[in-house]
């Protein structure tokens, strides 16, 4: 008897939609403590404007992330 070892997928070089999230969200919160850290410690800006930038950074990193997991 033989056993198949292949996982399913929803299609030709698909991934499970909960997969990508994971992924997403992982790039926004890494961008955004970098540019954080950068900020705040690196260049001796205030919280307020460092946490701003990293709401930015943040944001657009997740939105880099999301267009290219939907190519």
């Amino acid at each position: 008897m033989r056993r198949d070892d292949t996982l399913p997928v929803n299609g030709p070089g698909k991934v499970s939609a909960m997969k990508n999230w994971r992924y997403i969200g992982m790039h926004a919160v890494a961008a955004a403590a970098f540019i954080f850290l950068l900020q705040r410690y690196g260049l001796n800006n205030t919280l307020e404007s460092s946490l701003l930038w990293a709401l930015t950074f943040g944001g657009c990193a997740a939105g880099l992330a999301y267009a290219q997991s939907n190519r």
